[in-house]
């Protein structure tokens, strides 16, 4: 979910370049991933990733917090970088702000236990509000125009692949998404005069199967 770049685990290798489409520059370091594990920080730029840039009174709203609560957290979160004020928005009168994108590489974060007990933390809350939201899609799809429900992928494939073939897709399929973002503009937003457009997002999971489960179709 970055938007905004949808932010997700990278444990990429080092022959992986560092440009490749897509991918956050912004790498979180052990004292980034720490403070940014604060229940109400992760719950606000969940948020806004969801809606693209608001403002403190709106997340205060949305989250049932106060506006102090929300002002001082979104501060805290641009010292680390995770969110930056949206200029293109607002009035001069408050300031919004929209999420930044970040990369966290499991591998190094975790050879500490009380960095890994951390980082699972935030993983596993990532994924949580990632099974939300899919929950949230499929319990109103019935309801949905069909022209978006049909522009809509819901699709698992399981495959066989070496360590290169699964890179090469990897890289390939980052490269369509960030292809479609640049069409968008700086903005990642469908210009206003556009016909109707909605805020949509794309999960995309790639990894190999857990021992046990990744055993070849005979």
């Amino acid at each position: 979910m970055a938007d905004d770049k949808t932010p997700a685990p990278d444990a990429a290798e080092p022959t992986t370049p560092a440009t490749t489409p897509l991918r956050a520059e912004r790498s979180m370091d052990v004292q980034t991933m720490k403070a940014f594990a604060h229940p109400l920080r992760m719950a606000m730029y969940s948020r806004l990733t969801d809606v693209g840039s608001a403002t403190a009174t709106a997340l205060a709203q949305h989250l049932q917090e106060s506006t102090g609560q929300t002002s001082y957290h979104l501060r805290q979160l641009e010292k680390l970088g995770l969110v930056e004020e949206d200029t293109s928005r607002g009035s001069g009168r408050e300031r919004w702000w929209k999420p930044l994108g970040y990369r966290m590489h499991v591998e190094e974060l975790g050879q500490d236990a009380a960095n890994l007990r951390v980082m699972t933390s935030v993983l596993h809350e990532g994924l949580r509000r990632r099974m939300e939201a899919i929950s949230a899609y499929l319990d109103v799809a019935p309801r949905e125009p069909r022209e978006w429900v049909d522009a809509s992928v819901d699709t698992t494939t399981t495959m066989t692949m070496t360590l290169e073939q699964t890179r090469a897709l990897s890289e390939e399929l980052m490269e369509v998404i960030a292809r479609h973002r640049e069409a968008l503009g700086s903005s990642g937003n469908a210009p206003a005069e556009e016909a109707e457009s909605r805020r949509v997002r794309l999960y995309l999971s790639l990894f190999p199967l857990v021992e046990g489960e990744d055993a070849a179709t005979p």
